[in-house]
């Protein structure tokens, strides 16, 4: 229990650090910080970049939403083709739609120090979004936008392959769990999914945290329980599906 105490203590403090940078409404492009330039710890597959490059270069045409009319640009995914661990989001927001980068604005910054107090960098890991574009007044995907997305999403998770997906948000976590948008992430959390095969926790997002700190103890739990799952250290297989023939 100590030890427990102590690791949350140390993660509130590591992403507390600085945190008046990333309540500023526009980050400059420096921003991502020392650990999202840090070199990663896993080897670059070059046939899986091809494969996400020719699946990033068919979303930037995407023409199957309205969303294609008011974007800037497709923000597609980054990070790691090899990455044992992938976060998925909601969508993008004002700045991702101007870099074209998923989590590069306030929630981005600390999704960064999250990833940082883990031990790894934002080029270990893979982010991605349930939408590929963001939404006007960054309202809540539509349901004929998020199954236009998807298929995307979809490919992207089977040319990577991670050993565990986070879901950051009700947003991501209902679209990939097939839940009504009413359920609460409190009621997700602390234990494991099942999406495509793989293990899927849910935690809250990054801008939940900006908005009320007192999130940040619980989401430390989550990624917890994540690298657990990522080590082995908690014993997962999906559940059989029974044969109803």
């Amino acid at each position: 229990m100590n030890d427990l105490r102590g690791e949350t203590l140390r993660f509130l403090k590591q992403i507390a650090e600085g945190e008046s940078e990333i309540f500023l409404d526009r980050l400059p492009d420096s921003t991502a910080g020392a650990e999202a330039d840090a070199p990663s710890n896993l080897p670059v597959d070059p046939e899986r970049s091809a494969r996400l490059a020719e699946i990033g270069s068919a979303a930037a045409i995407c023409r199957l939403c309205d969303l294609a009319k008011s974007r800037n640009k497709v923000v597609f995914g980054v990070g790691n083709p090899s990455a044992e661990l992938m976060f998925v989001g909601e969508a993008p927001g004002a700045d991702e739609d101007r870099a074209g980068e998923p989590f590069v604005g306030r929630a981005g910054q600390l999704l960064t120090k999250i990833i940082a107090a883990l031990q790894l960098s934002r080029q270990d890991v893979y982010i991605a979004n349930i939408l590929k574009c963001r939404p006007p007044g960054n309202r809540n995907p539509l349901p004929h936008e998020a199954a236009a997305c998807l298929p995307y999403l979809r490919r992207q998770i089977d040319v990577i392959q991670p050993k565990v997906i986070v879901a950051l948000g009700l947003v991501a976590a209902t679209h990939l769990l097939n839940l009504p948008p009413t359920t609460a992430v409190r009621d997700l959390r602390g234990r494991i999914f099942e999406f495509g095969g793989r293990p899927l926790i849910v935690t809250y997002h990054p801008a939940a945290l900006l908005r009320n700190p007192a999130l940040k103890a619980p989401t430390w739990q989550d990624m917890q329980m994540a690298m657990k799952a990522l080590k082995g250290e908690i014993q997962w297989s999906p559940p059989v599906k029974e044969n109803l023939v």
